[in-house]
């Protein structure tokens, strides 16, 4: 009865150091790299935007063109949408009639518009582009976690206005969406380089 009662112990203590081995050794874990969802974009490929506006350009094949349904729009606002991206470009168009006061108010909105952004925006880089239709574009890029990454304006400061605006219906980081902003971008030049009133 002796030597069960030993064995029986004995056996507890060896599960018990085996126990205790296996608490005290260090965890087999690797960190994992910081990783990014995968975003397959598609070659870039454009198409005319049609009649029926006071200006035309080429836009992307991947969007389409959707009229601004809120209630401040007014008739040539528009949406260059890309459904599989969920991003946004928004269009205003105004017809500034050679009215010069018009014309200071749609500057000065276009200004806050971007400067509404300074909050969140760790970087607001502006630039001037010109484009081969003689046209001056003002471009301004922003960085942060902002929902505007990509802005811009054309006037000829007597007749027409024209204004943009890059946004994306999504909650994703701005990091993450690093790829996706740079191709609406160039799609985006390539709108404002095509650009012609009608």
């Amino acid at each position: 009865m002796a030597v069960s009662s030993f064995l029986r112990a004995a056996g507890a203590v060896c599960s018990l150091l085996v126990l205790a081995t296996g608490c005290t050794s260090a965890p087999d874990y690797t960190p994992k790299p910081k990783g990014y969802n995968r975003i397959d974009l598609p070659a870039h490929a454009y198409q005319s935007l049609g009649a029926g506006h006071p200006y035309t350009f080429e836009y992307s094949r991947y969007a389409k063109i959707l009229r601004d349904s809120s209630y401040l729009a007014q008739p040539h606002w528009i949406n260059v949408y890309y459904p599989k991206l969920q991003a946004n470009v928004q269009i205003t168009y105004s017809d500034l009639k050679g009215q010069p006061k018009l014309f200071n108010r749609m500057l000065e909105d276009a200004r806050k518009l971007t400067s509404k952004h300074e909050i969140k925006a760790t970087a607001i880089d502006e630039s001037v582009m010109k484009t081969p239709n003689g046209m001056r574009v003002a471009v301004f890029e922003l960085q942060g976690e902002v929902p505007s990454q990509f802005q811009f304006y054309t006037t000829d400061s007597t007749r027409h206005f024209f204004r943009g605006a890059l946004y994306f219906r999504t909650a994703t980081a701005n990091d993450s969406l690093a790829p996706v902003i740079e191709y609406v971008k160039q799609d985006v030049v390539r709108l404002l380089n095509t650009l012609k009133y009608q």
